[in-house]
């Protein structure tokens, strides 16, 4: 029991980690908290849906297609939206929150609600690993979430847009006399956001189904995960991401189900009340300011 506990609780932590980590990256770049973020999700598993059964395209054409036009779709609402906005963070988090409503209950008001609605498992096969039956969807979490969090290392470190992303994170003015274009990197960023929430999407969605009320709560996990880690501190949402998805999973276990939210809840109200920055936030905080 405690084996399949810690298997499970290893995957739901890769889950969450997936769900936060385009958040994070838009926020900790261009400082856009982009509450469209769940619907983002949603409207890729759908689009991937509508190509795969509608179109009869293969399943990977059906999602490769889908993660292009969402990352098209977060570009489009920077430029057209947020960046009229920008820098107001309360018009901001209005803006997005409004389209992410719009689009979620669009797809309520079409009907779309159902399991079946929902992506195939890339492969229809289990292994056993310590005595515990575990599925490849669940081990391709893993394996892909490592992949994505040691590219997005290396995109960051070792590449030319890279590096002015991690400029104008660190220091908009002075990357801006560098001759770094912060709008073409702000949009750049939301679009990499909207797309690491399609390949989450993509990866995750075959677990479940895909209905408008997920998208409520992959952003809600996503900010969890965030407030948590320190909005903009990728090091921070992959810990925070181990303490709430092994916090989830024990809880589900050894306590019950019912009390598995409330332990989340918990942990973001510990962490508020002792560091508001969360774990590895570099936000300035009230006596650092005075």
């Amino acid at each position: 029991m405690f084996a399949g506990t810690l298997i499970f609780a290893l995957i739901n932590s890769f889950i969450l980690i997936l769900l936060a980590i385009g958040f994070n990256l838009t926020f900790g770049i261009s400082g856009v908290a982009n509450f469209a973020y769940g619907a983002l999700y949603i409207m890729s598993a759908y689009m991937s849906w509508t190509l795969l059964n509608l179109l009869h395209l293969p399943f990977w054409a059906s999602a490769a297609i889908s993660i292009v036009f969402t990352m098209i779709a977060g570009a489009v609402m920077y430029r057209f939206v947020l960046l009229r906005v920008r820098g107001q963070a309360l018009s901001e988090v209005i803006a997005t929150f409004g389209i992410g409503l719009s689009i979620l209950e669009l797809f309520r008001y079409m009907g779309l609600v159902g399991f079946e609605y929902t992506l195939p498992v890339f492969w229809n096969e289990s292994f056993m690993i310590a005595g515990v039956y575990v599925d490849i969807q669940r081990i391709a979490v893993v394996v892909i979430g490592l992949m994505l969090v040691v590219g997005l290392w290396l995109f960051t470190h070792f590449t030319s847009t890279g590096l002015a992303f991690r400029g104008i994170a660190q220091d908009e003015r002075t990357a801006l006399t560098f001759g770094i274009d912060s709008d073409r990197m702000a949009t750049l960023s939301v679009s990499f956001g909207a797309g690491l929430a399609a390949i989450a999407a993509t990866i995750i969605i075959p677990l479940g189904s895909i209905a408008p009320n997920e998208g409520y709560d992959v952003l809600i996990k996503a900010l969890a995960i965030c407030i948590i880690g320190g909005l903009g501190s990728t090091g921070g949402v992959i810990v925070a991401g181990f303490i709430i998805g092994f916090a989830e999973r024990f809880t589900d276990t050894y306590i019950g189900s019912h009390w598995t939210m409330i332990v989340s809840l918990a942990a973001i109200l510990l962490v508020l009340a002792i560091k508001p920055s969360g774990l590895f936030g570099h936000q300035k905080e009230l006596e650092e300011r005075i």
